[in-house]
């Protein structure tokens, strides 16, 4: 686990993200904040790619809670059965729709503990939603976010709760916003997991990875 960086070192990092992406965007296709929550809850052990490959025909005629109860859990599992885990996911989504309609008029809550009282919905895909549909400054830890957090410096943790803190702590607040999707992204194409790409990478003068590539 690496030192954490310093506020001005770690200002020059986001200031870096920002010029090179000044609006970064998750890559799950959506359409309203439900078919956010459906798109995260399936992206668990999957990648964007594929979810979004699955959802793009479901979407057209599933988009509310009440149109997937209407379509039935079997259809559903036509529509995403390329995904992993698709069975367990299927009643997930079924159970949290159906919560939707009775419990919340069919309207997505925006609190996390709303959010994470939803079959198939944890921590981290509340903090996606809450992120990327209300703009809060969520910060959704995942592999990619633990890996470049802790490599780097940025924010530094034993677990994903500890690392969130450390962004939450230590990124200035300015840049809280994006945060969580400058580190995904530079984690899926720059800081991977088993050969990072640090001849390409924008902040390499302040990361503190011992075993950097040429």
């Amino acid at each position: 686990m690496a030192k954490q960086l310093d506020y001005k070192t770690i200002r020059a990092i986001f200031e870096r993200f920002h010029e090179m992406e000044p609006e970064p965007e998750g890559e799950l296709e959506h359409t309203n904040a439900y078919t956010l929550v459906v798109a995260v809850a399936l992206s668990a052990q999957a990648t964007d790619v594929g979810v979004n490959k699955a959802t793009r025909e479901l979407f057209k005629i599933a988009d509310t809670p009440e149109k997937m109860l209407a379509l039935g859990e079997e259809k559903l599992i036509e529509h995403i059965k390329t995904i992993g885990l698709y069975r367990n996911k299927a009643k997930n989504v079924m159970k949290l729709s159906r919560i939707l309609v009775e419990d919340y008029d069919g309207v997505v809550p925006n609190s996390r503990a709303a959010l994470v009282s939803l079959p198939g919905v944890g921590r981290k895909t509340a903090n996606v939603v809450l992120n990327m549909w209300w703009k809060q400054p969520t910060q959704a830890v995942d592999t990619h976010i633990f890996r470049v957090g802790n490599r780097t410096g940025i924010a530094p943790g034993k677990d994903v709760d500890a690392v969130e803190r450390a962004i939450e702590d230590n990124i200035p607040a300015d840049f809280q916003q994006h945060a969580h999707h400058w580190l995904i992204l530079h984690g899926r194409y720059v800081c991977k997991a088993r050969k990072p790409v640090c001849s390409n990478c924008i902040i390499r003068e302040f990361c503190q990875f011992e075993e950097k590539t040429e």
